[in-house]
């Protein structure tokens, strides 16, 4: 029997790993399985590069949970270890045996996806256990090359003996402390593996499960019987489709791809982009673009991070472009550098270089869609255009490129590109500073009014009803020449496109000086401004306009702009028509309650056209209108 001390740095490692190493106890499990998918990859490589003339058989690797004696094993049937391979690659914490092997195969095809490169993975098991024992036998034939059995409690202090292996291969038990007692659960580890293992190249095999296989035999109806039996259950797709050749797949594979990913998600993805990069990085991936709500409520957490069909992650920032962490999807690279947890990015170029690849992958497939099939494209618009929108705000680059497909969609549900739509609206909405006035709607039901009042001069109304148009219209307005945007309710329509043709008033200045304290004791004069315009007589005697620029601070601020202007109070403007005749009979009614009563009721009406009438408010005017009526 072989004693010695592991040789680390500092007797106090263990409690080190525990309490500091990983983040997450539970992927103590997806260290392990990595290690073990390791040693497996690596007897592939050897069995074809005919350094071993053996049967290479059954590689599937698998996980023992046995709640009685409080264990949890790990088998492979890989390289194996030699007793000199224990003392170094185990003995000597952080000297990982993947870095030797890639370089003396590196020429091998099957080399590249060894996931160690830390030598600290196998550690991880000390988190859960008091104790860990290693089974393993070489793969080597010869002399001294019988099998090792290793134990340690936990302690610097292990133990290494000689032990009857018959097969080459490796198999860890772990004693589970009380502390960690969720993981003699099978569920529990039922969930770990399909979390970090569902896509691991090589077979995981946990316990069996009932399954109905057709016996061959008809019943009296003429039906096929089938019979019950256990299998063992496979835990892992070994083969994921973004391993695949995309010229080798047809749409229905990648539609059967998104529900293996998201099971409980019943919306199909709109399409997707197949990543597949070998130079100057390695990336491979699926990503979906999923429809999105327009309240912007979606989890970030959607796209997966694998190295080498390992699960690492689903926080993606930094990697992926923030504006497409909305997407769906996985994404595959080696060459991702992360902390020795595998839990957060390290600084690196690299990282860079690889969001601004997916970016324009993602612009690549866009513009493809948009040129190849312009009507289907704008069936998905509603669906994609906060992505785009996103991305154009967050990103000069994308930008730059979404500016070819971005679409306007109009009140009467045609789309325009930018320059399709400038010169389908720059006659009529040109005003006399000769800048063009795009007019906007975010809310077709309850600006309807001030749609239709634009509509019936011939002029054209945007539908800007996602929650980033607020911060995408300030970024138009400095890209595009000579340009305003402006809400349809912000102003009346004569004074939103301005021309030269104003009407006359048919009140005075006095009579307006007469008139306005008259309205002003309506309404709250903190909030409403009271203005007069000479409009149509056709038009409304009062209404209720917002002011462009606060209107929109505001909405800003609540996805995320200045908090300042989100606590500024709203304002409004109640704009009198002159020239209504209603306004005429108010100037004229002597008796101060009656004309008390008219301008409170017209005053009441212009808030009702804006939802702005509720409470006591809005009962007293039903009150009052029946009494008119009667």
């Amino acid at each position: 029997m072989q004693k010695g001390k592991i040789n680390v740095q500092t007797e106090n490692i263990f409690p080190i790993i525990k309490k500091f190493l990983y983040s997450d106890h539970e992927i103590f499990l997806r260290e392990l399985i990595s290690n073990a998918v390791d040693a497996t990859s690596k007897m592939r490589v050897i069995s074809q590069t005919g350094d071993f003339s053996g049967e290479l058989g059954n590689t599937s690797i698998e996980v023992i949970l046995d709640k009685k004696k409080r264990t949890l094993k790990v088998i492979d049937k890989g390289i194996g270890m030699t007793t000199e391979e224990v003392d170094k690659f185990i003995n000597q914490i952080a000297f990982s045996s993947a870095e030797e092997f890639i370089e003396k195969y590196k020429s091998q095809n099957e080399a590249s996806p060894l996931i160690g490169h830390f030598g600290l993975g196998f550690y991880s098991s000390f988190m859960v256990s008091d104790k860990v024992e290693i089974l393993t036998k070489t793969y080597k034939k010869g002399p001294g090359t019988k099998g090792v059995k290793w134990v340690c409690d936990g302690s610097p202090d292990y133990t290494i003996d000689e032990y009857d292996k018959k097969d080459r291969g490796t198999e860890i038990t772990l004693h589970i402390t009380k502390d960690s007692e969720e993981f003699l659960e099978e569920n529990r580890v039922l969930e770990l593996l399909k979390k970090y293992c569902k896509f691991l190249p090589v077979e995981i095999i946990f316990g069996t499960e009932k399954t109905y296989e057709p016996t061959g035999e008809k019943d009296k109806d003429g039906h096929d019987k089938t019979k019950e039996v256990e299998k063992p259950r496979i835990i892992n797709n070994t083969k994921p489709l973004w391993t695949q050749k995309p010229v080798d797949l047809k749409d229905e594979d990648y539609k059967n791809f998104y529900r293996e990913l998201y099971p409980m998600n019943f919306e199909e993805p709109l399409f997707n982009i197949h990543l597949n990069v070998d130079y100057p990085f390695t990336l491979t991936g699926i990503l979906y673009f999923p429809k999105v709500k327009r309240n912007f409520e979606v989890q970030r957490d959607k796209i997966q991070l694998y190295c080498n069909q390992v699960f690492v992650t689903d926080s993606v920032e930094g990697i992926v472009p923030d504006f497409l962490t909305l997407m769906h999807g996985v994404i595959d690279s080696p060459d991702i550098p992360l902390n020795v947890s595998r839990s957060y990015l390290q600084s690196d170029p690299n990282v860079k270089k690889i969001s601004s690849h997916i970016t324009k992958k993602v612009a690549d497939k866009l513009e493809e869609l948009f040129k190849n099939s312009r009507p289907d494209f704008e069936a998905k618009w509603d669906d994609i255009r906060i992505f785009i929108e996103y991305g154009m705000i967050s990103d000069e680059k994308f930008y730059e490129r979404a500016e070819k497909f971005c679409l306007f969609k109009n009140t009467a549900g045609k789309y325009f590109t930018f320059e399709e739509y400038k010169e389908h609206v720059k006659v009529l909405q040109t005003d006399k500073e000769k800048q063009l006035v795009y007019l906007y709607t975010t809310n077709t039901e309850e600006q309807h009014s001030f749609i239709n009042a634009a509509t019936e001069r011939g002029y054209d109304v945007l539908v800007m009803d996602n929650v980033l148009d607020s911060h995408f219209i300030n970024q138009l307005e400095r890209k595009f020449e000579k340009c305003r945007f402006s809400r349809v309710d912000a102003e009346t329509i004569d004074k939103l496109i301005q021309k030269d043709d104003a009407l006359p008033s048919k009140i005075t200045e006095e009579q307006k000086n007469q008139l306005k304290p008259i309205i002003e004791n309506q309404v709250n004069k903190e909030k409403f401004q009271v203005t007069f315009e000479s409009l149509s007589e056709s038009e409304q005697p009062m209404m209720i306009t917002q002011p462009e620029f606060m209107r929109r601070m505001r909405d800003m601020s609540a996805v995320g702009g200045n908090s300042y202007f989100g606590s500024l109070p709203e304002q409004y403007s109640l704009v009198i028509n002159c020239n209504h005749p209603l306004i005429g009979r108010l100037l004229e009614e002597k008796d101060e309650a009656k004309q008390s009563k008219l301008a409170k009721q017209l005053t009441d009406l212009a808030l009702l056209s804006q939802n702005l009438l509720k409470g006591e408010e809005l009962t007293n005017f039903i009150k009052r209108s029946v009494d008119l009526i009667d």
